[in-house]
C-alpha cells in the first residue's frame, strides 16, 4: 500500500489571522477586556527593519547632496526600486543593500550598523532603560537578521 501525500507548500503566516467568530477565547483565558488597563501590555507598534534600513540610506543620501537617480545609477539598481526600498516599501536582498550602500561610500556592516543604532534609539524610547531582552539593568547590544 502506497500513501498519497499532496504535494503542497507548509505556509506559516507571518501575521496572526483574524479570529474568526468560533475561534474567540473561552472563559478559562482571561480576554483583553477583562484585564486592567493597568496591567496590560503596551501597545506600542515595532519599528520594521526594512524602515530603518530605508530611513538610513535616505538620510545617508540627503547628507550628500545627491539625488535618487545618481545613487540608483551608481549601485546599479533602478531609481523606482530605491524609492521604495528608502521609504519601507520593499525588503531588499543583502545584495541590493551591499549596492546601495556601497554608492553612498558605506559598507554593508556600516549600514546594519546604523539601522541597529536607530533600532536602539527608536525602541529605547518605548521601554525605557535597562527594560527589554536579558537581566533588569543589562544593555542588549547585538544584532540578528534572519530571512
Amino acid at each position: 500500500m502506497t500513501s498519497h501525500v499532496p504535494n503542497e507548500a507548509r505556509v506559516i503566516p507571518l501575521r496572526p489571522r483574524a479570529e474568526r467568530p468560533e475561534a474567540r477565547p473561552t472563559a478559562s483565558r482571561p480576554t483583553v477586556s477583562s484585564v486592567p488597563p493597568e496591567r496590560r501590555p503596551p501597545t506600542v507598534r515595532e519599528p520594521l527593519w526594512r524602515d530603518l534600513v530605508g530611513d538610513v540610506l535616505r538620510r545617508e543620501r540627503l547628507e550628500q547632496e545627491r539625488t535618487l537617480k545618481e545613487v540608483a545609477e551608481a549601485a546599479r539598481i533602478s531609481m523606482p526600486y530605491l524609492s521604495e526600498v528608502e521609504r519601507g516599501r520593499k525588503e531588499a536582498s543583502s545584495e541590493v543593500l551591499a549596492a546601495a550602500a556601497g554608492a553612498l561610500g558605506l559598507g554593508l556592516g556600516d549600514l546594519l550598523a546604523r539601522a541597529q543604532g536607530e533600532l536602539v534609539r527608536l525602541t529605547s524610547r518605548h521601554t525605557g532603560a535597562g527594560a527589554g531582552r536579558g537581566t533588569p539593568g543589562t544593555r542588549f547590544d547585538g544584532m540578528c537578521l534572519a530571512a
